[in-house]
């Protein structure tokens, strides 16, 4: 991680691609609109030329060169966006030989948001994530916001969290608040669950079934209630606030309830119905199928240097 002191940034992965054009410019509005310097990265991933490679150093070279030129130029044409749209935003670029994830954690400090891209369309769609956005919010040591393409017009200014009582969703929840606070968003609360069946459950009756549901809601209704109890301090208690609670898959509880949202935050190994928030099946499941940006908070993105 870069060691570089400075305040803390937004940090947008460039490559060319239409995903990265979106997520450029969410980047943009969202420097703007927290006060903060837009860091932009594009990481070359050119080859190491050691001893086995020595007779081809020359065509490496020049291919190297040539990789170099055209990087420069997608910074140079991405600053230029940046300042046409935001004229008042402090723009950095970064021009780095690694491949993009590790450009962009090394240039992440704690304190900063990572915004890249996302790639591809259903199954493929999933599995291209993998390449830049699930390896970096896996590892990173701040929230990373993965944009589709295109980015959808939204017409509600709300910001969707999801929560279970663990720590990473109260670290989820800070940073849905935090940024509410500075997009003067709404922040929708969103808890589910799911009843566990018997083996047979035709033998389940009735009443027995709604017992369980009515426990499990209860337990829910507690859940978002202590996590807010938590998380909510004298800077974010103006911001407004509703909860959803509902029996149904995680998965498909943040994406009906996210549709419209600007923004769907979920945190990192949560447990019980959202185990596995970041690398588990929920965050891929949200990531790979949600039509708008997607913030996934690492196990230490909320820490201080």
């Amino acid at each position: 991680m870069n060691t570089e002191e400075r305040p803390p940034a937004v940090i947008a992965g460039v490559d060319g691609s239409p995903t990265a054009r979106a997520a450029l410019a969410w980047a943009t509005d969202t420097a703007a609109r927290y006060g903060r310097q837009i860091r932009i990265v594009h990481g070359l991933g050119l080859p190491t030329v050691t001893g086995t490679f020595a007779d081809s150093a020359p065509e490496r070279y020049q291919a190297g060169e040539a990789a170099r030129e055209a990087g420069h130029a997608l910074l140079a044409e991405s600053a230029e966006y940046v300042r046409s749209a935001r004229p008042d935003l402090d723009v950095a670029t970064v021009l780095a030989p690694e491949e993009a994830p590790a450009v962009l954690l090394n240039e992440a400090r704690h304190g900063d948001v990572i915004v890249v891209g996302s790639r591809g369309l259903g199954a493929v769609r999933a599995i291209m994530l993998g390449s830049v956005s699930l390896r970096t919010s896996s590892h990173a040591p701040c929230p990373v916001v993965v944009v589709p393409e295109p980015a959808p017009e939204r017409p509600r200014n709300t910001v969707v969290v999801g929560v279970d009582g663990s720590e990473s969703s109260r670290r989820a929840l800070r940073f849905a608040l935090e940024h509410a606070l500075a997009t003067g968003a709404e922040v929708v609360v969103v808890n589910s669950w799911e009843v566990p069946l018997p083996e047979d459950p035709d033998s389940l009756s009735a009443d027995t079934q709604s017992l369980h549901e009515e426990m499990f809601d209860r337990q829910s209704e507690e859940v978002v209630a202590g996590v807010l109890a938590e998380v909510i301090d004298d800077r974010t208690q103006a911001v407004e606030i509703s909860a959803v609670r509902m029996q149904a898959d995680p998965v498909e509880a943040l994406l009906e309830a996210g549709g419209q949202a600007d923004l769907i935050v979920v945190g990192s190994r949560g447990r019980g119905g959202v185990r596995g928030l970041v690398m588990g099946s929920t965050s891929q499941g949200v990531l790979s199928r949600a039509r708008g940006p997607v913030a996934v908070l690492p196990p230490h993105s909320d820490e201080e240097d």
